[in-house]
């Protein structure tokens, strides 16, 4: 990974990112949103799905589920807990991928 993407962003460059991924917020130095899928079997195949995704890039989010509901949270450890271009990378990456499965 190049040092550009453990770069932490500028508080200019995340609003510029959020802007193109719908519902993601960013506080507390991460990167966050919540999915509401149909059931929790769909939620489960959303993880699976989104943990691909994320161990290609060598980059794992904290995400939580209850039932039908996934909870994501994204920053970069070798950044020292700041979101990077990685962590946008990321999201949008999950985007494509709960998109997929709609």
């Amino acid at each position: 990974m190049s040092s550009l993407n453990r770069a932490p962003l500028t508080s200019a460059e995340i609003s510029a990112a959020l802007a193109g991924l719908p519902g993601w917020s960013y506080a507390n130095d991460r990167l966050s949103k919540a999915f509401t899928l149909k059931t929790f079997r769909d939620a489960l195949a959303f993880i699976v799905r989104l943990g691909f995704e994320a161990e290609a890039m060598d980059h794992h989010p904290e995400l939580t589920n209850v039932y039908n509901k996934v909870s994501l949270a994204l920053n970069t450890h070798d950044a020292g807990g700041k979101v990077t271009a990685k962590d946008v990378e990321l999201a949008k990456r999950i985007e494509q991928a709960r998109a997929a499965m709609v």
